[in-house]
């Protein structure tokens, strides 16, 4: 199939960026391309321009400043799960970009632009969600932050304005006695995640869970966070998360001829679990 037709401009600078946004407030940014390309050949965007911000330097490179991570937008998937910075202090994130798609889409396919198509079966966003990440997002008036789990508000969409661009993920470095876990149950035909489950887990000196976060994703439209307050000053053991994710709730979950909406709440449970213990282990290892 065909695009509808479109222009192109190659832009150097995220202040360009912005400028070619405002003088063409129906086009659509493109970085990898592995998201906005199909959409393009199915029509189902016709943007009247694209935007290439491909080569903005700006957006691009891996640090880390203290005790946060900062991966740029433009970092490939497989850059940033074979970042030695990231499979250090964010291994979820790690785990769950090696995870994306094929080696192919792993090396075009770019943090920033999987986040805003916000595909509620892609693994990054729940990892972000349970990493308690942030998104810096830039306008031509200024810069915000917006929290992981705040950014994802229905099936594609966020809260990213019509005039912004995502610039940057900041990540917090994981602690002492800290373990993480990025577990999903792949659709055999596209690999997207039918559920995916990322867990992080932090131990105190006695092997009692201090605190504990997982998110699953694939299951509803956005990502959802569990409370596990029930964890809290226990020793993470099958039975007790077993119990904590006993009545998991998710609005509105998916369901298709692969997986029902009971199969994926299901399998968001088994998941949950084993990742929680996996995170566990590894907060003692």
């Amino acid at each position: 199939m065909y695009p509808a037709p479109f222009s192109y401009v190659r832009v150097a600078s995220v202040a360009e960026a912005l400028a070619a946004l405002a003088e063409h407030p129906d086009g659509r940014f493109l970085a990898g391309g592995h998201s906005l390309l199909p959409a393009l050949k199915l029509r189902l965007a016709e943007p009247a321009v694209l935007i290439d911000i491909g080569r903005v330097a700006e957006l691009q490179g891996i640090t880390q400043v203290g005790s946060t991570l900062r991966i740029g937008s433009l970092a490939t998937h497989d850059q940033v799960a074979s970042s030695d910075t990231v499979c250090a202090g964010a291994r979820l994130l790690a785990e769950a970009c090696a995870k994306v798609g094929d080696a192919a889409v792993r090396n075009w396919g770019t943090l920033g632009g999987n986040l805003a198509h916000a595909d509620p079966a892609s693994d990054p966003p729940p990892a972000l969600v349970a990493a308690g990440a942030r998104l810096e997002l830039q306008s031509s008036v200024g810069q915000r932050w917006v929290a992981a789990d705040q950014f994802f508000s229905d099936l594609f969409l966020t809260a990213l304005a019509s005039d912004e661009i995502i610039t940057a993920v900041e990540v917090p470095a994981a602690g002492a006695r800290t373990g993480s876990a990025y577990l999903k149950h792949p659709h055999p035909a596209s690999g997207y995640a039918v559920c995916g489950a990322a867990a992080v887990v932090t131990l105190d000196g006695a092997g009692r869970c201090e605190s504990a976060r997982l998110a699953i994703g694939g299951v509803g439209p956005v990502p959802v966070a569990i409370d596990l307050a029930a964890l809290s000053g226990e020793v993470p053991e099958q039975a007790g998360v077993d119990a904590a994710l006993a009545d998991i709730e998710i609005a509105d979950p998916l369901s298709d001829p692969y997986a029902s909406a009971d199969y994926r709440i299901r399998l968001a449970r088994v998941l949950g679990r084993r990742a929680m213990l996996l995170a566990a282990q590894r907060a003692v290892a």
